[in-house]
Order: C-alpha cells, then sequence, then structure tokens
C-alpha cells in the first residue's frame, strides 16, 4: 500500500454560491502556501462556480 505524502495533503474545495457541492484534491505545499481557488462545474447550479479550499 502507498504512503500518503506529507508534501501533497488531501484538501477539500467547497463552492462559494452556497450550494454545498464538494471536491477533493491533492496540493503540493512547497509549491503553493496559500488557498486554492478553481473554477468547477456545480452540479446543483448546473454551470461553473468558484470553489475554494476549506480548513
Amino acid at each position: 500500500m502507498a504512503k500518503r505524502d506529507v508534501k501533497r495533503p488531501v484538501i477539500t474545495l467547497r463552492s462559494t454560491e452556497g450550494t454545498g457541492s464538494t471536491y477533493t484534491t491533492t496540493k503540493n505545499r512547497q509549491n503553493q502556501r496559500e488557498r486554492l481557488e478553481l473554477w468547477k462545474y456545480d452540479p446543483k447550479l448546473r454551470r461553473k462556480a468558484l470553489f475554494r479550499e476549506t480548513r
């Protein structure tokens, strides 16, 4: 079984539109220290929305 890499933690992206939709992904903590923001598809809105990293 593969070890979990400390440099690439699993993060949760939550929709800023308030629908409660989430995505999970990993990010490289050494290269990107600030919170991640991505435009992803929100299935409840049926369009793209801004998703931000939650803590």
